[in-house]
């Protein structure tokens, strides 16, 4: 199953074009990815840091205003010791806004190093994977 969550266009997210600016497209991902985390693996990323150490993001078409909301999907693809590689869509009514993947490692709060993914964790993403 893939993770999915409605996000408003803001007035403040739309640059001189009428278009949504690009980097608010990141802006879009960061907070369906913060969702997932709390909503799939039951964590919160205040208490268990994690850093977006690459994301990559292909633009099909722009987000105007008069859209209203998009929905950002999360799937995670691949789950490392210590990181997630995700994947994601930003979609406008049945249409794809954009595309991207973006690698998470998580962080030992105390060191800032590298931390193993907990077991708990991984299973809450297989679970919601195979549902």
């Amino acid at each position: 199953m893939v993770y999915a969550t409605e996000i408003p266009v803001r007035f403040r997210d739309v640059d001189a074009l009428g278009h949504v600016n690009n980097a608010v497209y990141a802006t879009y991902l960061e907070q369906a990815r913060v969702e997932y985390i709390r909503d799939v693996l039951g964590a919160d990323v205040t208490t268990e840091p994690t850093v977006l150490a690459s994301l990559t993001i292909d633009y099909r078409r722009p987000v105007e205003l008069a859209d209203d909301a998009v929905t950002v999907t999360v799937a995670v693809d691949d789950v490392g010791r210590s990181s997630l590689t995700m994947s994601h869509e930003i979609r406008v009514d049945d249409g794809v806004a954009a595309e991207a993947e973006g690698t998470l490692v998580a962080l030992d709060p105390e060191s800032g190093e590298p931390r193993e993914i907990p077991r708990e964790q991984r299973s809450a993403i297989r679970e919601y994977r195979d549902r």
